[in-house]
């Protein structure tokens, strides 16, 4: 057993916190060492699955369950937790051939979970072990087990569950997002999934719907001189200013286009904004919604868009503040 005294009670909470965060990580780390041809098995099993993904787990274990059982829902794969005890007692009735049990348990001796595998087993219903004990009885009733072993727990008398399910809401965490890469579940589907979610709800609406418009659009002329650029840029302190004739979109210069240039060794201060902007920027159409919006910056690692309409006509930006909701760049507009 964990010897208490690597723990100094009489130490800062911060030390103590440090302590258990990296037993956490040390047992995140040796289940992630352990991984092999089994997870890619139950992987593989769990999306040719015809029916649904059941999930049982006692104590701590039935709540990093239930996690788990939720995170798969939201990402492509239905799952239900089942209690065991309830189970026993009548909702077993609900598992059928073609299901898949996963079974939690940190020793592979809960008595509750045993038996409710052995019940749910002769159904012929297709049984994955989340597991410590290797060798436990739970093990030998699974057709794959899944190793969740850690050295010790993150407490000081080794017995509560800390590290133990750390480790098997990452192994599940694992799985979940594992089946929701090859079911090529994307934006688009996780939206539908989560219409009511305040994040989901922004990205499901059209560009059009939370760009900046009229004068919250930093824009220059062609011929602006570098004072005016930097007033542009630094009026709604978003990084950059768009160059314009009209209602076209010339170019535009980000606070790095100047950096650059003066590193470059670039005379700025006698160029015009043509002289230092970015032709044919990254644009967007009004009538694509956020999360399209927020795919294109993630994938080219910028933070706003100029917004277009259907005759590529500049009608408003879009950044990302505004499309996780912060809406700092609302301010004063």
């Amino acid at each position: 057993m964990q010897s208490p005294e690597i723990f100094d009670l009489n130490g800062r909470a911060g030390d103590i916190a440090r302590l258990v965060l990296n037993i956490e990580i040390e047992g995140i780390r040796s289940v992630m060492e352990r991984l092999d041809d089994k997870f890619d098995e139950c992987v593989r099993l769990l999306y040719s699955l015809r029916g649904r993904i059941i999930i049982t787990g006692v104590g701590k274990s039935g709540l990093v369950g239930r996690k788990i059982a939720a995170t798969m829902t939201s990402t492509g794969s239905p799952a239900i937790f089942v209690h065991p005890v309830e189970g026993l007692h009548g909702d077993v009735g609900i598992v059928g051939r073609d299901d898949a049990l996963i079974a939690i348990s940190n020793s592979g001796e809960t008595p509750e979970i045993t038996s409710l595998t052995a019940t749910i087993k002769r159904r012929g219903t297709l049984v994955a072990a989340l597991t410590g004990g290797t060798s436990s009885t739970l093990a030998r009733m699974a057709d794959l087990v899944l190793d969740c072993r850690v050295e010790r727990e993150a407490c000081p008398l080794n017995m509560a569950p800390t590290a133990s399910t750390t480790a098997v809401l990452s192994l599940g965490d694992a799985l979940a997002i594992a089946l929701m890469v090859r079911k090529g579940f994307g934006r688009e589907d996780f939206l539908r999934h989560h219409p009511a979610g305040s994040l989901g709800e922004r990205l499901s609406l059209k560009v059009r719907d939370m760009m900046l418009d009229g004068q919250a659009i930093p824009r220059v002329s062609s011929d602006a001189g570098l004072s005016r650029v930097i007033a542009s840029i630094n009026r709604q302190n978003l990084g950059f200013t768009l160059v314009t004739a009209g209602d076209s979109l010339l170019g535009i210069i980000t606070d790095g286009d100047l950096r650059r240039a003066l590193e470059r060794g670039t005379d700025i201060y006698g160029c015009t904004s043509e002289d230092l902007m970015t032709r044919n920027p990254l644009t967007i159409r009004d009538d694509r919604t956020a999360a399209e919006a927020l795919e294109i910056m993630e994938h080219k690692l910028i933070t706003a868009l100029a917004v277009v309409d259907a005759a590529d006509r500049l009608v408003g930006i879009i950044h990302l503040h505004d499309l996780l909701g912060r809406g700092q760049v609302r301010i004063g507009v």
